[in-house]
This record gives structure tokens, sequence and C-alpha cells, in this order.
């Protein structure tokens, strides 16, 4: 009996922990980020650089709350995949969104826009964008007006 009780309790403890496992990240934080082109707190983590084979770079970046990045174009366009937690996005001239873990985002070739965490909740992306036609090109920042309310 004492030995089906141990097993028991062995068993539903490994089963715990794997609930845990599978909410802890994939993927290291990575560096924070000089606040050059965001407000906030921003870590970056390159996976992979494109090369002369796979022409796109991809890396995973980490907002802490409230963190965004400024206005800004891909020539390429960008991909996002949110991993965890709760962001915006929005193209110029249209209503902000909400986008949540699970989600992803299309940001296509030479649209102005930005993206980040929401006041509330911080945000981890899989981005990955093309590098062909040259890389990020940033413009003002986002004011607080715009991140707050939502249409520029």
């Amino acid at each position: 009996m004492k030995k089906i009780l141990y097993l028991t309790t062995v068993f539903f403890a490994a089963l715990s922990g794997q609930a845990v496992a599978q909410d802890a990240p994939i993927f290291p934080k990575g560096e924070k980020a000089p606040n050059v082109n965001h407000v906030g707190n921003v870590w970056l983590h390159e996976l992979s650089e494109p090369d002369s084979t796979f022409n796109y770079g991809t890396s995973v970046a980490t907002f802490d709350p409230g963190a965004r990045l400024n206005w800004h174009t891909h020539p390429g366009g960008q991909i996002l995949l949110i991993l965890a937690g709760t962001g915006y996005y929005q193209e110029k001239g249209k209503p902000k969104q909400t986008v949540r873990k699970g989600e992803v985002v299309k940001c296509a070739p030479g649209v102005v826009h930005w993206h980040g965490a929401t006041p509330e909740s911080g945000v981890t992306y899989l981005s990955t964008t093309p590098a062909q036609n040259g890389k990020t090109i940033w413009m003002e920042k986002l004011t607080e007006q715009e991140y707050l309310g939502g249409k520029k």
C-alpha cells in the first residue's frame, strides 16, 4: 500500500512539474535594448541572422508592461508570432488592435506601424523579417495619446 501511495505521489508531482514547464519561456530573454527607438524596457534575443541561404532574421522581443516601439516600417515586411502576454499592433490611420498569445500579426512591406505591450501586461513575440529590401526604417516617437487612444 505504501508503494502505491508513493508511486501516486511521484506521478502527480511529475504532472504538476510538466504544467509549470509548459508555461516556462522557450527562449532566453536576451539583452536589454538601449532606449533609442522605443519607450520602456525591451529585451532582444537574436535567434538567427540573415545569411546567403536564409535571407531573413528571426528574433524574440520581450516588452515590459507599457513598453512600445516608435512608428516604423519594414521594407520587406515582418511576421510576429505572439508567444506570451498581451500587446498592441497598429498601422498608421487604422484602429489599434489587441494581440494575445497564439496570434499572428503580418506587417505588410512598407506599412507604417508600431507594436508593443499594453499598460497592464508585458508581451513577448517571435519576429521574422526579410532582409533583402533593407532594415527597419524608424520614424517619429509614438505619443502617449496615440498609445492610449489608438488612432492617428
